[in-house]
């Protein structure tokens, strides 16, 4: 069984839709998959998203067991709540999970190092799970830096198993569509994927019965 944590280069750069849309094509495949968000801060709506994925198959704080209400970065909104994450807490729930599914999925929150709990980012925790990284980044201007830097901040050993997805913004910009073709420059492009805009509102259990999408999970999850 394999762990794939997803990352990515910024909050908001569609992390939570594909963690959902990975969980709805693993969940209908029959498997049981743990699709997990173990630490949010701004209010549970990405979690909600991943209970629907997986049609309430886990609770809310079995896939979310840390949540705090400021939508800042969640070390400082735990502080605020005189509360504090701790790394050795986080691994130990996502291994309960390892050890009871056939599939995980975990979820960071905003970019790789961002501050998840006391002294931890989700670098550390795909390093203590030995994760294959997802790296979720918007198909626009100036991603290519971001995506080159992330990987830079990830170990050798990791990088050689990464995949990115570049996600089609709502409104594309003068390089949505080249950055595939200028990253392969020094990331295999047969680790990077495309994922189109899916409209917002979206449905997960919708968008994976579209054979496009369900061809590119595929791709993501059997490299």
């Amino acid at each position: 069984m394999k762990t794939w944590f997803i990352t990515g280069t910024d909050t908001g750069a569609g992390k939570t839709v594909l963690t959902s849309l990975l969980a709805r094509y693993l969940y209908e495949l029959g498997l049981r998959v743990a699709a997990l968000k173990p630490v949010c801060s701004g209010g549970r709506d990405d979690a909600r998203l991943l209970f629907n994925a997986i049609d309430g198959s886990l609770t809310m704080d079995e896939i979310n067991p840390w949540y705090f209400q400021a939508a800042i970065a969640p070390t400082l909104a735990a502080r605020q709540e005189n509360k504090s994450v701790s790394r050795r807490a986080v691994h130990a729930h996502i291994q309960n999970w390892r050890e009871k599914s056939e599939a995980i999925l975990v979820e960071g929150a905003g970019g790789l190092l961002s501050p998840l709990g006391v002294k931890f980012n989700s670098r550390d925790l795909i390093a203590d799970l030995d994760a294959t990284p997802i790296i979720v980044a918007p198909d626009k201007l100036g991603v290519v830096n971001q995506l080159l830097l992330t990987l830079e901040a990830l170990s050798a050993k990791t990088t050689a198993k990464a995949r990115i997805v570049l996600v089609s913004p709502a409104t594309p910009d003068t390089a949505t569509g080249s950055n595939a073709g200028l990253l392969a420059e020094s990331f295999p492009a047969k680790r990077t994927f495309s994922l189109p805009w899916l409209g917002k509102p979206y449905s997960a259990e919708a968008a994976v019965q579209r054979p496009d999408i369900r061809q590119m999970l595929q791709q993501v999850l059997e490299m």
